[in-house]
């Protein structure tokens, strides 16, 4: 069964440091979204296939892997640009298709308002990115969605969880492995991560 993965690397755990705190000003948190971001890219990707490919080196004729994987980057909207972004510029070769989702905060249920996937996406592994797995509901939504349209392969990757996000998506979709920077305590009463960061959109774009 595809597992919750947590990165330990010390580089990744400094940088969560700083992201947390609240003094942090939005050029700088969304650099180092950007930062966390491409380390969880290579954790979320390590089961990606290959295939051979000769290459010519100055030296001589040599054999080589490439991806043979098709890769989709599904940002949730808005907060899941900055991981998107930053992955692309590690993988240019990705496709990006954006979900918008919001958490309607009397309920805390997802609502979809955006979906720019195509009836058949075109991707043999979709990466869902959202910074922040909360209740995990945005989450569940966007892979359903993605199961829906036929992608044969789902991921999901974020920043920040909390153990009852961690549960609900495990729950709902156990095949879908789990990449995080952190798995924190607990949720408040209103749906937040504690201790997290915040609003990862409105820090990220000074919106708050």
């Amino acid at each position: 069964m595809p597992t919750v993965h947590v990165a330990s690397h010390p580089l990744i755990r400094h940088k969560l440091a700083r992201l947390r705190d609240k003094t942090t000003p939005p050029p700088e948190f969304r650099k180092l979204v950007a930062e966390i971001s491409r380390g969880l890219l290579f954790e979320a990707t390590k089961d990606l296939r290959l295939a051979q490919v000769s290459v010519q080196t100055p030296l001589m004729e040599t054999t080589c892997e490439r991806l043979a994987d098709r890769i989709g980057l599904v940002p949730v909207l808005r907060a899941g640009l900055g991981m998107a972004e930053a992955m692309l510029d590690a993988l240019p070769e990705a496709t990006v298709w954006h979900l918008g989702l919001y958490r309607d905060h009397a309920t805390l249920k997802p609502v979809t308002y955006y979906n720019k996937l195509p009836a058949k996406p075109d991707m043999d592994f979709a990466l869902v990115l959202d910074p922040m797995l909360a209740t995990g509901g945005s989450a569940i939504a966007a892979i359903d969605i993605l199961k829906k349209a036929g992608t044969p392969r789902i991921g999901f990757a974020g920043l920040i969880a909390a153990p009852e996000g961690v549960k609900a998506l495990r729950d709902a979709h156990p095949d879908v492995p789990v990449t995080l920077a952190a798995l924190d305590s607990h949720l408040n009463e209103i749906g937040y991560i504690v201790p997290g960061l915040g609003d990862a959109g409105d820090r990220q774009f000074g919106t708050a």
